[in-house]
């Protein structure tokens, strides 16, 4: 159970405050009735009919008083002050009117009582205890000073015992309702945070949430929601107004029909979505629309294809590595053959190079799928594209198309793993020069190497062909996304993946004056542009695995 913030415990009981000081003054006002009222001999005649009568008139302007302020200040105060004028005042009417001496008495005890509820377990006690000493002391007083005998002993004790019983009780009662009271406000607190973690979690859900009534207008809509609406929604609070589709199929699934898990296409310019309904409550007329993004199913899809595909992939990979070794053993056993013509031997070379590149990629792809990290050094860029365009040049005719490197500095040093970064290389030169030209004209392909001007390594893949329209490259690095009918889809997905794992990043930059670059931004090897550890990247390279 969480601490009592007595402040806030204090707070709660200002009602029975309130009721507290109204029974004060209806006490006082009693008392005054009984000395000034029509009836004579009521109450029999007071012991001092004067000091009796004036006190009946304090008491009642007290009582008015503490009334008036009852509900400001510190209630521990308001409540001491007020059972300490009730006794005080209460102890000298018994004395000054027997004949209402007991009643006066029977009355104090709801006083006490209710003194013990709101005060401190000490303070209430503490007053139940005054209460009996005045009690008995008057009685005292009356009896040895005053030598009257108009009460027994017996009374006056037992006023004391049912005082101390009632402070007693209502004590521990006052204590309970302080701890529940303060359970209460923490409940409060804790739901109050939960109904806004629930709010913002709705808010936030990638899944439309629609409250609609059973007038069909639309009490809530998460930010989801409102984006799938669009300009269907704009200011449009009625479902049968906004989308009257989706209020028909609401409608239908009131009446008891099977809801219908067809797309709903909400506006040209918004994906489609599947509407799903629940009550809101049970019996409630309000109900609670779900729209699903299909784009967000079809993401989830393609995550599982793409599992699954990796899984495939690195099986065939491994299932590949068995015939490329004996293909490689069997070019190294004709390389060193005598018989061998040059020109022969130069197409061997170019086997055993392609067959280490396919190695290489075959180690990639298992690295890939088992989510092996990559191994980035200290490469020097500018070496390692000239390299690159060598190899390339051999291995793959260019014709009349063209292949070449540009750089601002001499040197520039970047991390990466030159195996990974020769196959990103490869797929995006492919893509260029099959995409990069205009119509009947070569294409001229370029690798930049150059810094930004934070001093980042950038590598730039750049043609003059038509350019990509916003809509394709906004879907480039998707899986399988591709414009050729030939194509995979997979190449730009799988050069993105090596360069994020060589903290980098892969990115397709617009082209005002026609043409496309995509752009590698490394992380730096070192403050020095020339690094002695420095290298031309020489790995193996490796066959485009798929077009974009």
């Amino acid at each position: 159970m969480p601490a009592v913030d007595v402040a806030n415990a204090d707070s709660a009981l200002r009602r029975e405050l309130y009721f507290f000081t109204l029974y004060r003054l209806l006490e006082a006002a009693l008392l005054v009735f009984v000395l000034f009222g029509p009836i004579d001999g009521l109450v029999g005649e007071p012991r001092h009919d004067i000091f009796a009568r004036s006190l009946s008139l304090a008491y009642l302007a007290l009582a008015a008083l503490l009334f008036a302020f009852g509900r400001r200040g510190d209630l521990q105060g308001q409540a001491l002050a007020g059972i300490a004028t009730d006794l005080a005042f209460g102890i000298l009417a018994i004395h000054a009117v027997p004949g209402a001496g007991t009643g006066i008495a029977l009355m104090l005890m709801f006083n006490v009582g209710a003194a013990a509820l709101l005060l401190r377990t000490r303070y209430g006690l503490g007053m139940a205890l005054v209460a009996v000493l005045g009690i008995i002391g008057e009685f005292a007083w009356t009896s040895l000073v005053e030598e009257s005998e108009g009460r027994r002993l017996a009374e006056p004790i037992m006023f004391s015992i049912g005082y101390l019983a009632i402070a007693t009780l209502t004590s521990v009662l006052g204590r309970q309702m302080r701890a529940a009271h303060a359970l209460a406000e923490h409940r409060g607190h804790e739901t109050a945070h939960l109904v806004e973690v629930n709010e913002l979690i709705i808010r936030r859900l990638r899944t439309g949430v629609l409250l609609v009534d059973g007038h069909n207008r639309v009490r809530l809509a998460n930010e989801a929601a409102t984006l799938l609406l669009g300009e269907a929604g704009d200011g449009q609070r009625t479902l049968d107004v906004a989308l009257p589709e989706l209020a028909e199929r609401l409608a239908a699934w009131r009446e008891g029909a099977i809801a219908s898990d067809a797309p709903l296409q909400v506006s040209p310019d918004q994906p489609e979505v599947v509407p799903r309904f629940t009550r809101l409550l049970a019996g409630s007329d309000q109900t609670l629309v779900f729209l699903d993004d299909t784009s967000l199913a079809a993401r989830r899809a393609e995550s599982l294809t793409l599992a699954t595909l990796g899984r495939f992939s690195a099986s065939l990979a491994h299932e590949i590595r068995n015939p490329l070794a004996a293909i490689n053993y069997a070019v190294q056993l004709l390389e060193e053959s005598d018989d061998i013509r040059p020109a022969d031997r130069r197409l061997l070379e170019i086997v055993r190079q392609q067959g280490s590149r396919m190695n290489g990629i075959i180690e990639n792809v298992l690295g890939l799928a088992r989510r092996e990290p990559a191994k980035p050094e200290h490469v020097e860029l500018v070496a390692l594209a000239r390299h690159f365009i060598d190899e390339y040049a051999a291995s793959h005719p260019l014709e009349d198309d063209s292949l070449r490197a540009t750089g601002s500095e001499a040197r520039i040093t970047a991390m990466f793993d030159p195996r990974q970064l020769h196959q990103v290389l490869t797929v995006l030169v492919h893509n260029a020069l099959l995409y990069g030209r205009l119509p009947g004209e070569p294409a001229r392909i370029q690798l930049n190497v150059h810094r930004d001007a934070n001093g980042t390594p950038l590598v730039d893949v750049l043609d003059r062909g038509p350019g990509i329209p916003e809509q394709v490259a906004q879907q480039l690095f998707r899986p399988f996304f591709t414009t050729s009918g030939h194509g995979t889809g997979l190449g730009l997905y799988i050069a993105r993946e090596l360069c994020r794992g060589n903290q980098a990043s892969l990115d397709h930059v617009p082209m005002p004056g026609g043409g496309s670059c995509f752009r590698i931004r490394m992380a730096a090897g070192e403050a020095s542009r020339n690094h002695p550890g420095a290298r031309p990247g020489t790995a193996p390279t490796a066959r485009t695995p798929g077009q974009r």
